[in-house]
């Protein structure tokens, strides 16, 4: 047997079998194995309030039908599926089979005819399109550094995927406009009642019994705002409008423990092997497909997702990083999704999979290991110190874990008995 090698633009004939060719020449394992000499390593997923289980969903969907518009048949009907931080699930089927619709309407990108969609309100979804290049297509005068920088600049990212499911339709936004009327406490203790229209909803803060939202009303002073339930302003049609605020609460708070700073960025960039010379010095619009891809693969990963989103990672990777990306998909502690033809990647990695076929998708798996993933406890590691734009180290104080009193342990089971009764459920977490 002989073999024929190209190296340096050359081309070499070797004779003697694959096994004698590996032994002489190492690196080559890589294009037969998902092993590689190259290293990936994404940031592990970010602290998430009140998920203390691996196996505790982050994102949901239940009895999803839908149909593009003009078709009688559906694309998909009756999905029933979840993402948690144990998940390493590939998703396969022929073309055209709804593959990345299904995780369009995952993701929020699209919206259902049927079924109800859900995710945790502070999970970061990272997601990497198949045609990855899309994303800097109109950056190519930076250098990846600054691009990363200008994307991130205030904690939110500025090319995140449209979803439909938080823009307002013209009936939603004439329901936000309608009059409230708003009790305003007076100097003497009594209460004054006025009809006001809501203009914007400018916070948010963290409570015991859930979140609340700082109001602002229309022709009235900042100290007349007023801090209001989410069950409250929900109710009056404002459920898109606190996802958005949402989104915005958790990426400022992410900023202050990962700033974007020029040496945190180079060195985020060098972990999915972008070496500082390419990464701060070269502009993108010189650097080789391969190059590109990492800086795709290091801007989708920066705010530390707890979900990752791959469509098709094997189009766009050659064998070596493809083997460096299955690395550190298993050194990741955050869930994983992909979608993929190759069956070498998805069976080395995931032990579930999603078949989608005819319209319908089948869950397949080994039953045994998703159930032992699903009780895997998580332990996000706390921030202990960050280094602000001037270099400078500063402590973070770290919060006091606190028991809950009678009252409050009473006040969740009444929640929970509550949500059962509307045919939901809350975590004992």
């Amino acid at each position: 047997t002989h073999m024929l090698h190209i190296e340096d633009l050359k081309l070499h004939l070797f004779k003697g079998n694959l096994s004698a060719f590996v032994d002489l020449h190492p690196k080559a394992q890589s294009f037969f194995e998902l092993k590689s000499e190259l290293s990936f390593k994404f940031p592990q997923p970010g602290y998430l309030e009140g998920v203390t289980s691996k196996g505790r969903a982050l994102m949901k969907m239940e009895n999803v039908e839908f149909t593009y518009p003009g078709n009688d048949k559906p694309t998909l009907s009756r999905i029933n599926v979840q993402v948690c931080l144990a998940s390493r699930v590939a998703c396969v089927g022929v073309n055209g089979a709804g593959k990345s619709t299904m995780v369009k309407l995952l993701t929020g990108e699209l919206e259902p005819c049927k079924g109800t969609v859900w995710q945790h309100q502070s999970a970061r979804i990272a997601y990497v399109a198949q045609h990855a290049f899309h994303h800097i297509e109109k950056h190519l005068d930076k250098t990846a550094n600054q691009y990363i920088a200008w994307r991130f600049a205030n904690g939110e990212d500025k090319e995140a995927l449209q979803k439909v499911t938080v823009v307002m339709t013209p009936e939603e936004e004439a329901k936000t406009k309608e009059e409230q009327i708003v009790e305003f406490p007076k100097a003497d203790g009594s209460v004054v009642k006025r009809k006001c229209v809501i203009s914007d909803i400018v916070d948010r803060r963290k409570m015991k019994q859930g979140n609340e939202y700082l109001v602002e009303f229309e022709g009235l002073s900042f100290d007349q705002n007023q801090w209001w339930k989410e069950a409250k302003l929900v109710r009056l049609g404002f459920a898109k409008i606190l996802k958005v605020l949402d989104v915005r609460c958790e990426a400022r708070e992410g900023m202050f423990k990962r700033p974007v700073t020029q040496m945190t960025v180079e060195q985020h960039l060098g972990d999915v092997g972008l070496a500082p010379e390419f990464a701060t010095h070269t502009r993108m619009s010189a650097l080789s497909g391969g190059q590109k891809v990492k800086v795709v693969l290091a801007a989708a990963t920066w705010n530390q997702p707890h979900i990752l989103i791959l469509d098709e990672p094997t189009n766009y990777l050659d064998r070596e990083s493809l083997g460096a990306l299955a690395n550190a998909i298993r050194e990741y502690e955050g869930g994983v999704l992909m979608i993929t033809h190759n069956n070498q990647f998805c069976s080395a990695l995931c032990p579930e999979t999603w078949v989608v076929e005819g319209g319908t998708l089948d869950v397949r798996g080994d039953a045994e290991w998703m159930k032992n993933a699903l009780k895997e406890k998580v332990e996000f590691e706390a921030v202990k110190e960050m280094v602000d734009g001037s270099g400078n180290t500063i402590k973070v104080k770290q919060p006091k874990k606190k028991e809950l009193s009678r009252k409050e342990k009473k006040e969740r089971e009444r929640r929970k008995k509550a949500a059962a009764a509307m045919g939901t459920t809350l975590s004992d977490e």
